[in-house]
């Protein structure tokens, strides 16, 4: 019954994978991340109609929409620039060693005669004059290098989601682009300064508290690189 229940489960799978045969991977809806939820939200809305109110008919004005006005993400809905310049490039080696020996030996050839009495009533060959010897040696050697470079140049919208109570800006943004039958998939999220948006309404992403930058991908490509669903299965399963 349960071997049944697994061949059914992996056949199903299977049958779902079949559907994507010969078609390009969908793109994801625009209107179902979060980013179109912060931008229709009402805060964004009301904003946006200050915006317009203030600016008027002035190009002098200090409104947003002016000519001099400042275009920084502020609230709920706005948007800025995240970019992602990554070169990082990390080497660690370290080596350990450990070694002990250590022997011990005692004996009593002679103690009033009392050796020479107690080995007449020994075994053959046993005699107090040589009681007991032992030794010992331990060993250990260990080395261990690490060795990683990383480089990523990005640079992708992002939209603030969230304004938190000390003014910190909960920002997240996506960007897919297919090409062929590969959809290439790329998302940051954190917390930002205001101040630290730069003018050109940009942040790097080494400003961004508790970043998370994910870059990868999917379609028939990373199909190919990642083992078949099997081979995870022993891989987990087996204990060697």
């Amino acid at each position: 019954m349960y071997r049944s229940a697994c061949l059914c489960l992996l056949l199903l799978a299977g049958c779902a994978r079949l559907d994507a045969v010969g078609k390009a991977p969908p793109l994801s809806r625009a209107e179902t991340g979060r980013e179109y939820a912060a931008m229709n939200s009402a805060a964004a809305r009301s904003g946006a109609a200050v915006s317009r109110l203030e600016r008027g008919g002035s190009l002098w004005s200090g409104a947003r929409g002016s000519l001099f006005g400042d275009r920084r993400a502020m609230g709920p809905g706005d948007i800025l620039t995240v970019v992602v310049e990554i070169d990082d490039k990390a080497e660690i080696s370290n080596s350990t060693g450990r070694s002990r020996s250590g022997a011990d030996k005692m004996g009593i050839p002679s103690l009033v005669g009392i050796p020479q009495r107690i080995d007449a009533e020994l075994p053959a060959g046993a005699s107090l004059a040589n009681a007991y010897a032992t030794s010992s040696s331990s060993s250990y050697q260990g080395d261990g290098s690490v060795a990683r470079k990383e480089k990523l140049t990005l640079r992708v919208a992002a939209t603030v989601v969230e304004a938190l109570p000390n003014g910190v800006l909960h920002i997240t943004g996506s960007q897919e682009v297919r090409v062929n039958f590969e959809v290439r998939e790329l998302i940051v999220d954190g917390f930002v300064r205001p101040e630290d948006i730069s003018r050109q309404n940009e942040i790097t992403y080494d400003k961004i508290a508790g970043a998370r930058v994910s870059y990868g991908g999917r379609g028939q490509i990373t199909d190919v690189q990642q083992p078949r669903y099997g081979q995870q299965v022993a891989d987990v399963i087996l204990p060697f």
